[in-house]
């Protein structure tokens, strides 16, 4: 697989709904921001694709967990914003999408452990992708010379009863072409400032 197909694995068939979108309303379920189960073969697929899903490590209740997308789904999803997966990368894809993502909730983790004595276990509620809507502190690092991430979403927690916005923006890395690795994907995960309680964790982790 080569990178530009592992970074489109990303931004491209990643089934959160990104804005704008031109699907409707009946396509989207309202509760998470994500597009509803597709689990049919597209008209353009040549090979069969495997329809199950494996349970994340993130909660979404007090009793279940995140499901990820199966490669039908991912396969599916990637074909309706436009791009030309193959059905041999699917299962690489979607490995690398479940990994991403829980090393996005291991961040959020980290920063919610200021809170776990008043709350120790936060959920994920819902997503929002937001690919082209550079956040201040994006375009701050790009002003300076650093290249934009090429894609963002926000990541809605619920902190036992207090919802927070999380800002994830996804970079591409660097290769280690003396150790033949790839480009690996750069995550920036943090607290929206969204009032002075966000500010002042933000601020404290300057100097943590």
């Amino acid at each position: 697989m080569d990178e530009e197909t592992r970074k489109n694995a990303l931004a491209g068939g990643c089934p959160v709904a990104h804005e704008p979108t031109t699907a409707t309303p009946k396509d989207i379920n309202p509760n998470n921001n994500m597009y509803r189960p597709n689990q049919k073969p597209h008209v353009d697929q040549t090979l069969p694709l495997d329809t199950s899903r494996v349970k994340s490590s993130i909660p979404r209740t007090e009793q279940d967990q995140w499901e990820y997308p199966s490669p039908q789904m991912f396969f599916n999803a990637m074909k309706r914003k436009q791009y030309q997966p193959s059905e041999k990368d699917m299962d690489m894809v979607v490995a690398i999408h479940n990994t991403v993502n829980e090393k996005c909730w291991e961040h959020v983790l980290d920063w919610e452990k200021e809170y776990s004595s008043e709350c120790d276990k936060p959920k994920l509620v819902k997503f929002r992708g937001r690919a082209k809507d550079f956040s201040p502190k994006a375009r701050i690092l790009n002003f300076f010379g650093y290249t934009l991430p090429f894609d963002r979403h926000d990541w809605i927690i619920d902190r036992c009863g207090k919802q927070v916005r999380y800002v994830i923006d996804f970079y591409e890395g660097k290769a280690d072409k003396e150790n033949n690795k790839p480009i690996g994907i750069y995550l920036d995960v943090r607290p929206a400032i969204d009032d002075f309680q966000t500010f002042t964790d933000r601020f404290k982790k300057l100097f943590n």
